[in-house]
């Protein structure tokens, strides 16, 4: 049997390629004063912006319980679960402490990023599985696209990132400072301040930008994610298609309610991989 790839929900994976790839996701949650909804799973708020609604990470039961699913379906080949950083999650705590029951079994991998940063290490590893990779081909997949992805990301307002803890107060009066609209960046798993500019269009510029440099001609796999900003983020896809042609795959998604919660309505971002979601060998995925 083959390995098995998991991942959680906040990595954006389309739900018919995971299927497909037989990628498993384990939900994220949303907390809505008592109600703890699943992502992926229950019925999200129509208004996601509200202070009293915030989010949790998966707990080492539920990890365990889908690890054990998992290694049962790779028939004991192993599985290798890329998760969402450490830096913003306790997810990723969570998985290394349910890994340790299965001794050597369940390889963990921190994305050292969030959304479709973490996704395309996921698929990563699921398609080295798919090539006929066993588990170090998959983790070494995973690792090597984690190391190599840029997330970019334009925001309106940062008061959802800092009541979210997700960013410091400190950099956060950077971004009402003069109404300016702030283009952050992930570095070592961290969400940080690239550069501020006075309007959301320049933000928009200054994001594409950083995306083409980032690619650096190479055939780049590119994700474009936004919460209520499908016009602005139609606008970025534009560009990029426009000034990065040789591009080896783009997707398009919204971000998914655990990650909008933190980001703000009118957020958009790009994540960058440049290269390509190959194996860490160099050899193209299947």
């Amino acid at each position: 049997m083959p390995v098995v790839v998991v991942t959680d929900s906040s990595a954006s994976v389309d739900r018919s390629l995971a299927a497909e790839l037989g990628l498993r996701v384990v939900p994220l949650h949303v907390l809505v004063g008592d109600a703890q909804l699943d992502e992926g799973v229950d019925e999200m708020p129509a208004e996601l912006t509200a202070k009293s609604i915030t989010t949790s990470a998966a707990s080492p039961g539920e990890l365990h319980a889908a690890y054990t699913a998992a290694l049962a379906e790779s028939g004991g080949d192993g599985v290798v679960a890329v998760h969402i950083s450490r830096s913003l999650s306790a997810t990723w705590n969570a998985a290394t402490t349910a890994a340790e029951e299965f001794d050597g079994g369940v390889r963990v991998v921190d994305s050292c990023s969030a959304g479709l940063g973490t996704g395309f290490a996921a698929l990563a590893a699921a398609r080295a599985v798919r090539a006929g990779g066993d588990i170090e081909d998959a983790y070494q997949a995973a690792v090597s696209v984690a190391a190599r992805s840029r997330c970019f990301i334009a925001v309106d307002k940062l008061d959802a990132l800092r009541r979210g803890g997700r960013i410091s107060t400190t950099t956060a009066l950077l971004g009402t400072a003069l109404v300016t609209k702030p283009l952050l960046h992930v570095v070592d798993g961290k969400l940080a301040l690239k550069e501020k500019v006075r309007t959301s269009s320049k933000a928009l510029r200054k994001l594409v930008d950083a995306a083409v440099a980032a690619a650096d001609g190479s055939a780049a796999a590119i994700a474009v994610q936004h919460f209520g900003a499908a016009d602005r983020a139609a606008q970025v896809v534009a560009e990029l298609r426009e000034r990065v042609p040789q591009m080896a795959e783009l997707i398009e998604a919204e971000l998914v309610p655990t990650l909008a919660i933190h980001v703000g309505s009118g957020a958009v971002g790009v994540v960058v991989v440049p290269g390509g979601l190959t194996t860490h060998a160099g050899s193209p995925p299947a």
